[in-house]
């Protein structure tokens, strides 16, 4: 028996010719995957060796060599996720919840030789739990590649305003 692996932005992803539109909605629908919770088929949006990165200061080009805020490959966001679906997560009883407020994104690169794609968003985000809420801005960078029918994120950059800041928890993805 075949098992047919489904992506999670089927049909709105699905790729004939890559054009800007499906790019932008790509972005789009990556944020609302995150706003509705659905972490496991925002994960599955990750190329294997996709990377979700948080640059400590601004205009910071090393994540190796320089202290990011976040640099998590696909196994490190699995386990994140699995702490946030735990039923022992006490700091998320009740749970977290946010909303993306994007500006349209930007498409900065297309290589359809290479199936390479790079847009830049910026944007509003809410985090809030119980009484509290915050708010953060900046600019999301997504490096996509197509694989097969399918765009996937090799990297998401995410530079934050105030990067520099003193964060408390950041409980979810933005």
């Amino acid at each position: 028996m075949t098992t047919k692996v489904s992506h999670p932005l089927d049909g709105e992803s699905m790729i004939g010719d890559i054009t800007t539109e499906r790019l932008i909605d790509f972005v789009y629908g990556e944020s609302a995957l995150l706003d509705e919770a659905r972490w496991d088929d925002w994960l599955n949006l990750f190329a294997a060796d996709g990377i979700y990165w948080m640059p400590l200061t601004p205009g910071q080009q090393d994540a190796r060599l320089q202290t990011s805020l976040l640099h998590e490959d696909k196994l490190l966001l699995k386990i994140r996720i699995e702490r946030l679906n735990g039923q022992r997560t006490f700091s998320q009883q009740p749970a977290s919840r946010c909303h993306h407020l994007l500006q349209t994104p930007r498409v900065q690169a297309i290589d359809h030789g290479a199936g390479r794609y790079r847009l830049r968003t910026a944007f509003h985000y809410v985090e809030t739990r119980r009484d509290e809420q915050t708010l953060y801005a900046g600019w999301f960078t997504h490096e996509l590649a197509r694989e097969g029918a399918h765009l996937f994120i090799k990297l998401k950059r995410v530079d934050l305003v105030n990067s520099d800041a003193a964060f408390g928890n950041l409980q979810l993805f933005m």
